[in-house]
């Protein structure tokens, strides 16, 4: 199953906020963050180290 990752961040977002309660300036950073390192240069170097 094909999930889009804006799906996938948004929904790890939502949870984040409701089982966590930060701050959403805070997980607004965090998913634009993560959302433009996984279509930079930078993401077959982060997908190594993940693994």
């Amino acid at each position: 199953m094909d999930v889009p990752l804006w799906l996938a961040l948004l929904v790890v977002g939502f949870l984040g906020v409701k089982l966590i309660r930060p701050p959403w300036w805070l997980v607004a950073v965090l998913l634009l963050g993560g959302y433009l390192l996984a279509d930079s240069l930078l993401s077959p170097v982060i997908g190594t180290a993940v693994k």
